[in-house]
């Protein structure tokens, strides 16, 4: 199908939020991934890495005090200590498998991503415990970030100095809103008390990096609230701030009650309004010396003036490697050595890495952990992709930076995405939705911030038409 044949999304339409996952967070689509192609990931494991590639690691703690109506994620409410236990146990003996096969024997971390769930769930011992299993297995000295999500009601003045002795240096605080009427009808588990405290001691720690998290359209929001959530935002001053638009999607307790009332659009702000919302926070953190980074973050430069680095994000968008471990996690391993732009010609059609996912299942998760000594033995669903649809994917999600240069693809590829997409680009600079500036592509504000619509038109014709999850 030709760039010309597409039908191209128009933005800036007043569209109610209705069910559905929008936001794109890899490619080619989650659906796609099956228990076939699971032997994909052994064989890769079992192949030299490419030791000039970012290696990462993302963690899963599924835990959490109470189940937000709009999560999605794959969490527990209702485990006890031998259970956690148990589940730590199978997170150190996954990584401790994966870091003694030829993939990844003598590479170094680069970055480490506790997300979840609630990381911060667990107990000092609890986190110790993890953290000392983890780094016996693979070391991360040398990593350049080690990021940690946190609910501010799981810390006390003891817990936070702990994480950074542990070497936590982004602190990521999931505040959502400080309006505790908006966080009771969310079902959010703390309260803004609890956020102003806990601030205050990871303030006190000395983190390199401290993130609050924002999200735009929550049950309850009004203009009136939603202007105080960036004042006392501005007040915090944090390192970076990242915000997203309210999405339902079908596994959220909000998307249940759609579904048994009879209601097509969720009983949140529209898309217009949740873009306006962003637009306003934007505005005002620039004015405070705040950068805009991607579509969800603002960033403050550091008192050198340098900018705001978050590894995690630029590594994993810009190709990394990242093993993934605990219930329902995925991450992707890039070509082998022997495969690599370095050695071959850009053939697109040549290996370009595998997804994976592991069981959804904590119970399924354990058992296949603890019991199998092989690596990856929890993975239940992968995908090999080419080396196009690894450039795909790496533009895709470059693009959400808002700001992308076409030198990196050719030499990584031997592809030039302006040419390779010219139909496209051509039509969405027309409407005003991007310009190009020699060699860089740069989205305007609204564009960015409803970048997840005009993604797809990139995808190969097989993966436009298919459900993302």
């Amino acid at each position: 199908m030709s760039d010309e044949a597409l039908t191209l999304p128009q933005l800036e339409q007043d569209e109610a939020t209705t069910a559905g996952n929008f936001f794109v967070s890899n490619y080619p689509p989650f659906s796609q991934w099956s228990a076939e192609h699971v032997p994909a990931v052994h064989e890769r494991l079992a192949q030299p890495g490419d030791p000039s590639r970012p290696l990462g690691l993302y963690v899963h703690i599924p835990f959490c005090r109470k189940r937000c109506h709009f999560c999605y994620f794959k969490v527990y409410t209702d485990k006890n200590k031998d259970e956690i236990r148990d589940y730590l146990d199978a997170v150190i003996a996954e990584i401790s498998a994966v870091a003694k096969t030829p993939y990844i024997n003598g590479r170094q971390l680069d970055f480490i991503y506790f997300g979840g769930g609630t990381p911060s769930y667990l107990s000092d011992k609890q986190l110790t415990y993890l953290f000392e299993g983890l780094q016996h297995a693979l070391p991360w000295d040398a990593a350049r970030e080690v990021a940690f999500e946190c609910e501010p009601g799981t810390l006390n003045a003891k817990k936070v100095p702990r994480l950074r002795e542990l070497g936590v240096t982004r602190l990521s605080l999931g505040i959502e809103n400080f309006n505790d009427d908006i966080l009771e009808l969310n079902n959010r588990a703390h309260r803004s008390k609890q956020v102003y405290a806990a601030y205050e001691w990871v303030k006190d720690a000395g983190f390199p990096q401290v993130n609050i998290d924002l999200i735009a359209g929550m049950l309850g929001e009004t203009e009136a609230n939603w202007q105080r959530n960036i004042d006392t935002t501005l007040e915090l001053e944090p390192d970076a701030v990242t915000i997203y638009q309210m999405e339902v999607p079908y596994n959220t307790t909000i998307y249940k009650q759609m579904k048994e009332e009879g209601q097509a659009e969720a009983p949140v702000a529209d898309w217009a309004t949740k873009r306006r919302w962003v637009t306003q926070a934007y505005e005002a953190l620039e004015a405070q010396g705040y950068e805009v980074g991607s579509a969800y973050t603002a960033t403050k430069p550091t008192p050198r003036g340098e900018k705001v680095q978050f590894v995690y994000r630029d590594a994993l968008w810009g190709g990394a490697d990242m093993l993934a471990v605990g219930v329902s996690s995925f991450g992707h391993l890039g070509a082998p050595m022997q495969d690599s732009p370095a050695t071959t010609s850009p053939r697109l059609d040549a290996p370009g890495g595998v997804h994976f996912q592991n069981h959804s299942d904590i119970v399924a998760y354990v058992s296949a952990a603890l019991g199998e000594t092989r690596p990856a033995a929890a993975v239940s669903r992968a995908l090999p992709i080419t080396r196009e649809e690894a450039l795909i994917r790496q533009w895709v999600l470059q693009l959400k930076l808002g700001r992308v240069s076409r030198k990196p693809f050719i030499e990584k590829f031997g592809v030039d995405p302006f040419e390779r997409w010219a139909g496209i680009l051509r039509e969405y600079e027309q409407r005003g939705y991007l310009r190009i500036e020699g060699d860089e592509l740069i989205l305007d504000r609204q564009s960015l911030l409803q970048v997840d619509r005009l993604l797809h038109a990139f995808f190969l014709p097989k993966h436009r038409d298919v459900r993302y999850a």
